[in-house]
């Protein structure tokens, strides 16, 4: 197993690997999304972790990006490119797969579904 440095890391995602999202393409989300940080030389900034089920299959493939705290939604691994590239690198926050913000607290976007009460 490796042990990371993670002194220079600004940006860390979790990428959901229950079922639901593997079922819709978790595995390949993975790969695009760290090929991606590789090809732009983002490794020492933009770490990546693998996650079981985060709650919010009917949203298959979840993707979250902390510590901004903003949920991505339907991730294909174009959407997985493009949260790296447009919503990282350009600054981009504009992205149509946002699910939830944060400030204080999670904001569902418009549009979605709320789910379960807890």
């Amino acid at each position: 197993m490796a042990t990371w440095d993670l002194e220079e890391t600004k940006h860390h995602i979790f990428i959901c690997n229950g079922s639901s999202c593997m079922k819709k393409g978790g595995e390949e989300v993975t790969q695009a999304i760290r090929d991606t940080i590789a090809e732009h030389q983002l490794d020492r900034v933009i770490h990546t972790t693998r996650t079981r089920c985060n709650g919010r299959c009917e949203n298959a493939c979840v993707t979250i990006l902390y510590p901004e705290g903003t949920w991505f939604k339907d991730v294909t691994p174009e959407i997985g490119k493009k949260i790296i590239t447009e919503y990282i690198i350009n600054d981009n926050k504009n992205l149509n797969e946002v699910l939830y913000t944060y400030e204080d607290h999670f904001t569902l976007q418009p549009g979605n579904s709320e789910g379960k009460k807890k």
